[in-house]
């Protein structure tokens, strides 16, 4: 059948009236009989049913099939076979599309008896096997059925419904032009028999064929494929490579028509409860303006695949304090590629002012230079709880500024498992994990930084800087270490300046002395291991969940 388009179904033939024997119709055999041979079945028209099917979630009912080019109706062509048999018993005839719409057996099916309305039954294809569903890029496949009554003296009307199921993907104007071929996730094969469909198998991608129809006078572009019914559609993928997990899945019933509209991937999908999944560096550029320009502040963010930022022009996400974001960021143990930020504004880092709770995400080849308060996750934390992030590149701050490696200024909440290995430079205050704890209680567990850390000032004020936090104002540092060089005006291995509790905290490196309490490791009295097992017995008696575990040169953390 050729496969073309349209929105209604009518498929009409022109009347046929097949040769019949030399006798007539009121010659009777014996009793009922009729003479053997005598009476052929006469088919009057042959039409394709109009059926409606809900398109859901994607708009009213519509029409199932699509083949004319007008895009108002379908028929068969000149050549296509269909099966024929009279009361479902008996012998089967091949019928056959003439180029007039007219169809013509060989040998034709005869009436045996003057009973009234026996019921005639047609299939296409004509003969029962296995259809191949799986590349339908050139042309559509099809499984019919008819049914039809009459009698020796009534021609029949043969009324053909599609037992496949119609799906058709229409791109979006502005996902048009990123579409190239379009594939649908389905059986790719199903068992057929006297055109009704029976057994689905080998689940894969079927290949859709590209349309076009006309509404309103405007030619829209399609995909289309006909599918196994009673199989749940929930994907597609584009171009071979771009899977798409539709908004609401769908399980196609025989004869009904279904539309998928498909708009630009915006890199995200959301669940409509307030739950974001990100899928692509552009998902997260527009979840950040989500978040900045729409005020959706209380959105959870869940990373889906690593992302590569280089080349993009980033606005942290919760801008400033006005804009806090306050919702929950799962980086899913994804890794975050290139993040680059040059400004000279406050609140600077992947996020710039947040309320909530950032986890499980690798920042790496980051290049931040802003103005105060900077952080590879965060530029300043109000309350929000930081776990399991870690940090390489650089971050640097001017202007008085409080910089750290995970976050420029933490505020109440906690810091929990972190870790960078990025350079950290400052005019006030700088640490290797955090610039300055201050405003309350902020635990500073399991942390640890391996870069440098500068503070460069003109002298006329204080500038602390420490190896994991430069002023450590309110925070219990428990079980840290910096194993990196640290220089300024006011410095120390650990922490520039301390006004809190530190527990079982190590350094290495420049400077010799430490304003924390924190201790040297220098590698005959204290090694790393002693580091490690003095850490891992703070940890226990804090009843954390993380450990520590020296496999290299340094020690590593582990989650239990």
């Amino acid at each position: 059948m050729k496969k073309r388009h349209s929105i209604h179904l009518l498929l009409a033939a022109a009347a046929l009236l097949l040769a019949t024997a030399a006798c007539t119709k009121d010659e009777l055999a014996d009793g009922d009989r009729l003479p053997e041979g005598q009476y052929p079945l006469e088919i009057a028209r042959i039409t394709l049913s109009v059926e409606g099917g809900e398109a859901q979630p994607w708009g009213a009912p519509a029409t199932r099939i699509s083949e004319k080019e007008d895009g108002n109706s379908s028929k068969f062509d000149a050549g296509d076979p269909f099966a024929v048999q009279i009361d479902d018993k008996g012998e089967v005839g091949t019928y056959t599309v003439q180029d007039d719409g007219s169809a013509e057996a060989e040998i034709p099916l005869y009436w045996s008896d003057r009973d009234e309305d026996h019921t005639v039954t047609a299939w296409y294809p004509a003969t029962d096997g296995t259809l191949d569903l799986g590349d339908q890029s050139q042309s559509l496949a099809y499984l019919l059925g008819a049914t039809g009554t009459g009698d020796y003296q009534t021609p029949v009307t043969l009324t053909f419904a599609h037992r496949l199921a119609k799906v058709r993907v229409t791109p979006s104007d502005d996902a048009l032009d990123q579409v190239q071929s379009l594939q649908l996730y389905t059986y790719t094969q199903c068992t057929y028999e006297k055109g009704k469909a029976g057994q689905g198998s080998q689940e894969g991608w079927i290949e859709m064929k590209k349309c076009e129809y006309t509404e309103n006078g405007t030619t829209i572009t399609c995909w289309e494929a006909n599918v196994m019914p009673g199989y749940e559609i929930k994907q597609l993928r584009a171009n071979g490579t771009e899977e798409r997990d539709l908004s609401a899945t769908f399980t196609p019933e025989a004869g009904k028509f279904y539309n998928i509209t498909l708009d630009k991937d915006k890199g995200y999908t959301d669940d409509g409860q307030g739950n974001y999944t990100v899928t692509s560096a552009e998902g997260l550029k527009n979840i950040a303006e989500l978040v900045n320009e729409e005020w959706k502040l209380d959105i959870n963010i869940t990373l889906t695949n690593n992302i590569d930022l280089t080349g993009i022009d980033w606005t942290p996400i919760g801008k400033d304090d006005n804009k806090a974001y306050t919702g929950t960021f799962d980086g899913n143990g994804k890794t975050i590629t290139g993040l680059t930020v040059t400004r000279s504004n406050r609140y600077t880092g992947l996020f710039g002012f947040i309320k909530g709770t950032v986890k499980n995400v690798v920042l790496t080849e980051v290049n931040i230079t802003s103005g105060t308060f900077v952080g590879g996750v965060a530029g300043w934390s109000f309350g929000g709880n930081i776990e399991n992030c870690s940090v390489s590149g650089s971050v640097s701050g001017s202007s008085g500024s409080d910089v750290g490696g995970v976050v420029g200024y933490q505020q109440v909440g906690s810091i929990t498992g972190c870790s960078s290995s990025a350079t950290v430079k400052g005019t006030e205050r700088a640490g290797g994990v955090v610039g300055v704890t201050n405003g309350g209680t902020t635990p500073l567990t399991a942390c640890y930084a391996t870069g440098n850390v500068t503070v460069e000032n003109d002298g006329t004020s204080n500038a602390w800087a420490g190896g994991i936090v430069g002023m450590n104002g309110t925070g219990t540092l428990i079980a840290c270490y910096a194993a990196g060089n640290v220089s300024g005006n006011i410095v120390g291995g650990a922490v520039g300046v301390n006004y809190a509790t530190v527990t079982a905290c190590y350094w290495s490196g420049l400077p010799d002395n430490d304003n924390g309490g924190a201790t040297k490791v220098d590698g005959t009295s204290i090694t790393w291991q002693n580091a490690v097992d003095a850490m891992n017995t703070a940890l226990q008696s804090a009843g954390s969940e993380w450990r520590y575990e020296l496999t290299g040169a340094l020690p590593t953390l582990k989650k239990q």
